[in-house]
């Protein structure tokens, strides 16, 4: 699977906590937001939800590990964009029920509010509970079909109650562009993933 962290600037000392807890379990991992506080340009979360759907738009990632000080700024954020399934995770359990139940694309970490001691434990069960080859099998397992076609039915509600991302880059102010689509380690990502969706790239040609 192919994971990409993305940290914005209040929880960008806690990015290197992130990429330990999720060593060793045969992940590509790319590290595309914040990773320290001097970073320039310090991302907010609404940059980092823009990045982060983009991603997941364009298949460039299976999946996105994101966050906040609370988790609920970047939850927020990166739910407004279409196809864009996001759990907020405080525990492991929460992690547990959302891959077998909702199976999403994206995660919300709380970074700051009630980040301490063992921290680094409490993030590591969470990556495991999270990513485990039991996604979407249901729980409790008999409701397993239910479950999978309320996915389904969400799927169908992003896709219509949502303008296509192209046209939704186009009408986002320089404000909410500029910091996310120029961010270095993001640019030459973002860019080969667009060379797949002529829509996207049409509109990064326009925006720059």
């Amino acid at each position: 699977m192919k994971i990409a962290v993305i940290n914005e600037t209040s929880a960008a000392d806690k990015n290197a906590d992130i990429l330990k807890a999720l060593e060793g379990r045969g992940h590509e991992i790319l590290n595309l937001g914040n990773t320290k506080g001097s970073d320039s340009p310090g991302l907010l979360y609404i940059h980092t939800g823009l990045m982060s759907a983009l991603l997941l738009h364009l298949k460039a990632v299976d999946f996105v590990v994101g966050g906040c000080g609370t988790g609920l700024g970047y939850l927020n954020a990166v739910m407004q964009y279409p196809g864009v399934f996001c759990g907020h995770l405080l525990n492991p359990l929460d992690a547990f029920l959302f891959a077998r139940i909702n199976a999403g694309n994206c995660v919300s970490l709380a970074l700051n509010q009630g980040y301490g001691w063992a921290e680094d434990v409490n993030l590591r069960m969470k990556f495991h509970a999270l990513f485990t080859p039991e996604t979407g099998s249901g729980y409790p397992p008999h409701r397993a079909e239910p479950q999978r076609q309320g996915r389904e039915l969400l799927a169908h509600v992003s896709q219509v109650t949502h303008r296509p991302m192209a046209e939704i880059l186009l009408s986002l102010s320089d404000e909410v562009l500029r910091p996310a689509l120029t961010f270095p380690p993001f640019r030459p990502v973002l860019e080969k993933a667009a060379e797949a969706d002529a829509g996207i790239q049409s509109a990064l040609e326009k925006l720059t």
